[in-house]
């Protein structure tokens, strides 16, 4: 099963999120992406987020574990930090040149996290458990879910 990887960041009051246009869907996921062969999660994420975001990031924490149906699988989500400004995808990498293409575009951006509740995201339990967790706090061990694509 594949599996992939995603970081939840807040700053100012911000949410981290990878505005998506996937050939006229558009909605709102966490940065992040697939856990390629030889790579532990950690090693993922810090490269998956220098290429969407050009962020360095830190103090990496499993907070969620989110079971999506095929093909997406696993998505290890984590807590980190970053001191990064504003994002933008790296020259070159993956993302920058598919938006090249025009059809599937990504573009990094910061959320207020007041305005996620009426956001388009990815998956309603994983915008349910963001809002819940940014108002309540992060469980202390990764909480398990099952998400279907809306």
């Amino acid at each position: 099963m594949r599996r992939a990887v995603r970081a939840i960041i807040v700053k100012n009051n911000q949410l981290l999120v990878m505005h998506r246009d996937k050939f006229g869907e558009k909605y709102l996921t966490l940065p992040g992406g697939n856990i390629e062969m030889g790579e532990t999660p950690e090693e993922a994420l810090v490269r998956e987020l220098r290429d969407e975001t050009q962020f360095t990031i830190s103090n990496l924490r499993m907070v969620f574990i989110e079971h999506c149906e095929h093909p997406y699988g696993d998505q290890l989500i984590y807590l980190a930090e970053t001191s990064g400004g504003e994002p933008k995808l790296r020259p070159g990498c993956e993302e920058d040149l598919i938006n090249k293409l025009g059809k599937n575009l990504y573009e990094p951006k910061w959320l207020p996290v007041h305005a996620l509740e009426n956001a388009s995201f990815v998956t309603h339990n994983l915008k349910a458990h963001l809002i819940k967790a940014l108002s309540t706090g992060w469980p202390d061990s990764p909480l398990e879910f099952t998400s279907k694509r809306q």
